[in-house]
């Protein structure tokens, strides 16, 4: 018998369970430019060198492998030196969920929100 974390290991991260982020996670779309330069909503930042870039199933990127690609994720940047600190690639159940910086500002609509025809 696998001990339970082995066990899940194997299961798809979009079947495995919910990730849980730390709450000054923010929303955006990151683009990689070069290992060390990325985008941010069309913002230029730059990443630290420890930076974590982590798929939806939770495992370690290597930021050379997805140069020139863009992702929905949620990141934190590093007070300090305002540095890309981490960043986790979302699946879509994930994408779904609001958060801060994902562009909604609720996540109900009023009728007069409907486009005018």
């Amino acid at each position: 018998m696998l001990p339970a974390g082995t066990a899940l290991a194997q299961v798809p991260g979009e079947l495995g369970g919910s990730r849980t982020f730390p709450e000054q996670a923010k929303r955006g779309t990151l683009a990689i430019l070069s290992t060390v330069d990325a985008e941010i909503d069309g913002k230029p930042v730059r990443m630290a060198p420890g930076m974590r870039l982590l798929s939806p199933q939770n495992s370690l990127v290597m930021l050379h492998s997805v140069v020139g690609k863009q992702y929905v994720v949620n990141f934190r940047i590093e007070p300090s030196t305002g540095m890309l600190h981490t960043a986790w690639i979302l699946n879509k159940a994930e994408i779904a969920l609001p958060r801060p910086g994902s562009g909604e500002q609720r996540n109900f609509r009023f009728e007069s929100d409907a486009d005018p025809r």
